[in-house]
């Protein structure tokens, strides 16, 4: 029991891991679809941490049923032939853009944080990256299973911090504008959308490698949950801070202001989750496009990483404030989709 429950543990801490990137670790993501929302921002998190935990699980179960080896196979199971390979050739440009938002969001730590320049940041995410990939799983398990409790522990104690202290402002009703449009209750199916789109890369092929079924479907349920306890208290965090719309890295100033003792340890802590994201999309991607073209692992490998790179340059903050709706509105057919009972899969798109 004891190893199945290290199972568990370790296909939740991939999870949280491949989902908490740039944009989530550092807060962009967090402020754009949910804190500027204020009270309605927190029923949006507490929905997509529902969605998390439910279709999470069920994705990794359905890929170990199909014994999938990658998210192509994956997407042909769930929308057939056709559509899958169109929902495929999207799903390659939506993945490699991402780890272009995944690069340029190391960039910026190193230089909004640290005081390096850009480049560095970017050039150094890229060779640890392929240091750990060439572990395979075993790397991203080793990287997942340090970082992820760090960030549960810190955006915990954050939180409470704030909450003891009254700076927060979790109870701010947005303007008239924002509740006609109902944008706060779009928000979570979009958040939940894109990021269970992306995950689907990192957790279809991990499905295979699990030894026990039931460790997916506990994995995911943990894991889901970890993610809603992390976008609460980052939620809770965000909302002391009153400018949190003009900031790049909205939850290092957070640590600056209630735990600046430690603020260097976090900043640490913010560029291991971007990290986590970084080696979990180049291993989607690697074992997508293996069996694309007859090439080794390594100049695979590279040739992602090289137009990733280009991409990045356009710069953090416009990436995640641009891309990441488009990305989360193209992903809701597979959401829809996931929504639906397992049985009516084979009878649909044939």
């Amino acid at each position: 029991m004891l190893v199945k429950w290290r199972e568990v543990f370790q296909v939740a801490a991939v999870y949280v891991g491949t989902v908490v990137g740039a944009g989530f670790a550092t807060g962009r993501e967090i402020v754009e679809f949910f804190t500027q929302y204020g009270i309605y921002g927190l029923v949006g998190i507490i929905i997509t941490g529902i969605l998390f935990m439910w279709l999470g699980a069920k994705m990794m179960m359905i890929a170990r049923q199909i014994r999938a080896n990658s998210y192509m196979e994956f997407n042909e199971y769930l929308f057939g032939r056709r559509i899958g390979w169109f929902i495929n050739g999207l799903m390659l440009i939506v993945l490699i853009g991402v780890t272009s938002v995944m690069l340029s969001g190391a960039g910026a730590v190193f230089h909004e944080q640290l005081g390096f320049p850009y480049q560095s940041g970017v050039i150094v995410t890229i060779i640890l990256a392929i240091g750990v990939l060439l572990f395979g799983i075993k790397g991203l398990y080793g990287v997942n299973m340090v970082v992820v409790p760090m960030l549960i522990f810190f955006s915990t104690i954050i939180a409470l911090r704030i909450v003891v202290e009254g700076e927060m402002s979790l109870f701010i009703i947005p303007d008239e504008s924002s509740q006609r449009s109902l944008d706060w209750l779009v928000s979570p199916f979009t958040y939940a959308a894109f990021n269970l789109a992306m995950a689907q890369a990192v957790l279809v092929p991990l499905a295979k490698e699990v030894k026990h079924e039931s460790s997916l479907k506990w994995g995911g349920i943990v894991g889901g949950l970890a993610l809603c306890l992390i976008l609460v208290s980052s939620h809770i965090s965000l909302s002391s801070i009153p400018d949190v719309l003009e900031l790049e890295i909205p939850m290092a100033e957070v640590m600056k202001t209630t735990f600046l003792s430690l603020h260097w340890i976090y900043i640490f802590v913010i560029y291991g989750e971007i990290f986590t994201s970084v080696i979990g999309d180049i291993f989607g991607l690697q074992r997508q496009l293996k069996q694309m073209i007859r090439l080794p692992n390594v100049m695979i490998m590279m040739g992602i990483i090289v137009i990733a790179y280009g991409i990045s340059l356009l710069g953090y903050s416009s990436l995640i404030s641009v891309l990441y709706p488009i990305f989360g509105y193209m992903s809701f057919a597979l959401l829809g989709v996931l929504m639906l009972p397992s049985k009516y899969y084979d009878q649909m798109f044939r």
